[in-house]
């Protein structure tokens, strides 16, 4: 990390990176995830962390209906978060509650899958289409795996659905797409459908697994660290 990130060794031990990191804990933050937070966004150890977290914190709360809880589940898993602008992070929001879904399923979706947030609102309307027009799928299955809408539709969700439906076959939307294109190939070729596994998951010493390329690139001016956390996740 310090080969890419020199710049780290710059921050005050003390007044600043030690700080940050209680910081994080204080806000609910495990400290088995405190490691990967770093890893994923080096740049949260010298930030103003306290200020943009008790500011993200109630604006999740009060837009968002996502609990103090559910708000230290979106660092561990996408910390860029604390540096979005919060009328990016409601685009998408506002979409999904346009859709019917209820604002505590929002929630729930949010606090499983924070990508969400800065994906791009066109290619959720066009993942979204294809969910309701062509598979003709209830909503609780976009609640329960919210990861489809981070998925490449012309990449992996299109010719996926393809295959299972010149099969006949049917199974939940983590079993079709939360693979390697090597593995959906044995998924089809045995006579069972496996345990699922979890969705995207950030490896120690990498970058965020994503699997989709959905993530925002808005025309609207963004800050320094919102372009460094679409560069950091998108793959």
């Amino acid at each position: 990390m310090l080969e890419k990130r020199a710049y780290v060794l710059g921050y005050d031990l003390e007044e600043t990176m030690k700080s940050n990191v209680e910081c994080l804990t204080s806000f609910g933050v495990k400290r088995e995830c405190l490691a990967s937070i770093i890893a994923q966004y080096p740049q949260i150890l010298g930030l103003p962390l306290k200020a943009k977290l008790s500011t993200q914190q109630y604006f999740f709360s009060l837009k968002l209906k996502v609990d103090p809880e559910g708000f230290a589940r979106v660092v561990e898993n996408m910390p860029q978060v604390v540096s979005l602008h919060q009328h990016m992070v409601m685009k998408p929001v506002e979409f999904l509650l346009g859709r019917m879904i209820h604002a505590q399923d929002v929630a729930s979706m949010v606090i499983k899958c924070p990508q969400l947030v800065a994906l791009r609102v066109e290619l959720m309307k066009n993942n979204y289409y294809l969910f309701k027009s062509e598979m003709g799928r209830p909503l609780q299955e976009l609640v329960e795996f919210p990861e489809y809408f981070t998925y490449g539709l012309e990449s992996r969700i299109k010719p996926r659905y393809q295959r299972l439906k010149s099969k006949g076959i049917r199974c939940s939307l983590n079993w079709m797409l939360n693979c390697t294109d090597q593995r959906f190939e044995e998924r089809l070729q045995g006579h069972y459908i496996e345990t699922e596994s979890v969705g995207p998951r950030f490896c120690m010493g990498g970058k965020l697994e994503l699997p989709g390329n959905g993530i925002v690139s808005d025309e609207e001016e963004e800050s320094d660290d919102e372009v460094l956390y679409r560069r950091t996740v998108s793959l």
